[in-house]
């Protein structure tokens, strides 16, 4: 009964906005730009893994079209603007002012 009663208010305390950001957060690891939560250690930047995120993020806007609130609509449509603005910087070549 305990266990059952526990898994419920877990499962209470995920919301789609904590899904949404946790995926973000996943894109984020793979930009390079946070530390991995599991080694601590920044990696290196992983674009196809960042963009399969991105990807994931849009597929789920698409599919819950009409089913969110807005609220949820918005933090979707910004995260995914900001993820898709990161991911053409990370894929510009860095400029130098003298190459050497």
């Amino acid at each position: 009964m305990a266990d059952e009663q526990t898994e419920h208010q877990h499962a209470e305390s995920i919301s789609f906005a904590a899904f949404v950001l946790s995926l973000a957060h996943t894109a984020a690891v793979h930009f390079g730009d946070i530390p991995d939560p599991v080694s601590g250690q920044t990696a290196e930047q992983n674009l196809p893994a960042a963009h399969q995120m991105i990807d994931i993020l849009a597929l789920l806007e698409a599919k819950t079209r009409g089913n969110l609130t807005a609220e949820e609509r918005q933090l979707l449509e910004q995260i995914l603007y900001e993820l898709r603005l990161r991911f053409v910087d990370a894929n510009k070549p860095q400029s130098r002012i003298i190459t050497p």
